[in-house]
């Protein structure tokens, strides 16, 4: 196991000096990489991944004045791996999803009756998300594929309080605009 590098060796603060000098990010990557790329393949188990985010953390980090950049480039890496862990968590629960979706279709064999009618209630569906504030469908849609309130709120910026209401509005919304053009598609016959 490799020693962490003193600030002067991580292009940090100059000891004794007082003053701060320019973050030397080559420095940095040169006694660093090979142990962020450790650090995250441990907390990945994926040894390319690692590898992506270790130069990804590097990226974001690049251009910063930092006291301590090895330790800001650890709680980035560490930040993009936790991220990069929720992603693979949603991706799971949809796929899941999906699943479940192919196999109960393959199950139900719609006469073409059938299968016209769900089409155009899909349509319907799908018009009147439309209809929709692009806020409301995000959180609606976002809630429908099974994200938490925490979730959703990491995902538009919204106070996390505020999901329930604006998910609550946007199901209001959703049915409203849907029966409107259920009755307009009836009228026209």
């Amino acid at each position: 196991m490799s020693r962490p590098a003193s600030p002067d060796e991580a292009g940090g603060q100059a000891h004794g000096s007082g003053k701060k000098r320019k973050t030397d990010w080559e420095s940095v990557y040169r006694a660093i990489y090979p142990e962020v790329v450790r650090f995250l393949r441990w907390m990945l188990w994926d040894d390319e991944r690692a590898k992506d985010l270790a130069q990804e953390a590097f990226a974001r980090v690049l251009g910063r004045e930092a006291d301590n950049p090895r330790g800001l480039v650890f709680r980035t890496a560490s930040n993009l791996a936790r991220d990069e862990a929720r992603t693979v968590v949603r991706r799971r629960r949809h796929l899941k999803l999906v699943r479940v979706e192919e196999d109960v279709r393959a199950e139900h064999v719609a006469t073409p009756a059938q299968d016209m009618e769900r089409r155009e209630r899909a349509e319907r569906l799908h018009r009147a998300l439309e209809d929709l504030s692009d806020t409301d469908r995000e959180v609606l849609l976002l809630w429908n594929a099974g994200l938490s309130y925490a979730e959703i709120a990491a995902q538009t910026g919204l106070a996390q309080g505020a999901i329930g209401t604006t998910l609550t509005r946007a199901k209001k919304r959703l049915v409203n605009a849907h029966d409107a053009l259920e009755n307009t598609d009836a009228a026209l016959g």
